[in-house]
């Protein structure tokens, strides 16, 4: 028996040597983590959408006559005046024809002033008078039309703005019937230039009870700024400001039209351009920030790693906002100030493990 107790009593020496020395090593080797308590901070908050730039005017150039097109005055893709010659039609055959009414206004002329004579001498009757005075009427009315039509045969541009190229050459016929005319070319303005993007009737609701208790203005009746990337920039480098907001939601869509409007004084926005805009939701909102890369996915819910009270790693569920900035992302909810949560070393991180912190100030880091 002796001996078999003095080997029992060994190996129970033996195995609790080894059961401390895991757990020694286990602490010492607790993983390094940066934590730190989420920004607080006043924002201004503004929602996103994507859309496209439009020209304020844009003008099918077509052809008011017809004849053979005898001159284009522009060169492809440059800016023209309104009021600049862009196309001429042969003027021959209205000039002709503007002689000729000439000649029959003339006559009428000569032979109501004759009647207007015979009439006070009681040589001819009130009716003969009246006719001759039709005539004249009549005769006039062609003249006009006919200087009418010659004019229209030097085509101008009704608007400043950027030309496209011409759609029909020198020499072809051009047809200026009213059902049928022949499109020459296109203009657009430049500056300033629109930008139109389609909002969720969500959206719509927001803004209209955000109106309703007078924390923001409605953009049918306030110029709310707005802020627009293209797709090659990072910043919203183009400011502008609301100018429109449809009048009903797209039924089939559920979507209403806004719209916004800058200025393109260096014409660096052409019309068809894709962007993102951002528009003004609310100003001076309490809000917290954390940054947006530490945000981790459970299935569909979203969380945080924190430190709990045992300086062990804990999850949080929270409702996201939108990025505010490219790092930061609003929490709506399930986070407190009071907070600490991990910021470096999430790889590291266990939910239940046991870590060892270094706390660090994240609200110096970004811009926001």
């Amino acid at each position: 028996m002796r001996p078999l107790i003095f080997v029992m009593l060994t190996c129970s020496i033996f195995l609790s040597g080894c059961s401390k020395e895991p757990a020694q090593q286990q602490q010492q080797q607790a993983p390094q983590v940066d934590v730190s308590q989420p920004i607080q901070a006043v924002i201004t908050q503004w929602d996103e959408y994507t859309g496209r730039f439009e020209a304020v005017n844009q003008v099918e150039i077509r052809a008011r006559v017809s004849g053979y097109l005898e001159q284009v005055n522009f060169k492809d893709g440059q800016m023209v005046s309104k009021g600049d010659t862009l196309f001429i039609i042969d003027q021959r055959p209205f000039k002709i024809a503007l002689k000729s009414a000439k000649s029959r206004v003339d006559l009428a002329r000569k032979e109501l002033d004759r009647g207007v004579d015979l009439r006070k001498k009681n040589s001819i009757s009130q009716e003969e008078v009246d006719r001759r005075k039709n005539e004249f009427d009549i005769a006039s009315a062609a003249m006009e039309n006919a200087q009418l039509e010659l004019e229209f045969t030097e085509v101008k541009s009704p608007i400043d703005g950027l030309v496209s190229r011409d759609l029909v050459n020198v020499g072809n016929l051009v047809n200026g019937s009213a059902t049928n005319a022949t499109l020459l070319t296109t203009v657009v303005s430049i500056n300033p230039i629109h930008f139109y993007f389609d909002a969720g009737e969500g959206d719509l609701l927001k803004y209209l009870r955000l109106s309703q208790s007078d924390k923001r203005e409605s953009s049918r009746t306030a110029p709310n700024p707005v802020k627009i990337k293209l797709q090659d920039e990072d910043d919203y480098d183009h400011p502008g400001v609301m100018d429109f907001v449809d009048n009903r939601v797209d039924q089939s869509t559920g979507t209403i039209v806004g719209r916004a409007i800058l200025d393109n004084s260096d014409g660096f926005l052409l019309p068809g351009i894709f962007g993102r805009i951002r528009l003004l939701s609310r100003e001076n909102v309490d809000a917290l920030l954390v940054p947006d890369a530490i945000i981790g996915t459970d299935q569909s819910r979203k969380f945080v790693y924190i430190i709990d009270e045992e300086s062990k790693v804990g999850r949080k569920f929270v409702s996201l906002g939108e990025l505010h900035t490219q790092e930061l992302r609003v929490i709506e909810s399930g986070l407190d100030t009071s907070d600490t949560i991990i910021v470096n070393g999430l790889m590291r991180a266990r939910p239940g493990m046991p870590v060892e912190t270094t706390t660090i100030d994240i609200a110096s880091q970004y811009e926001y």
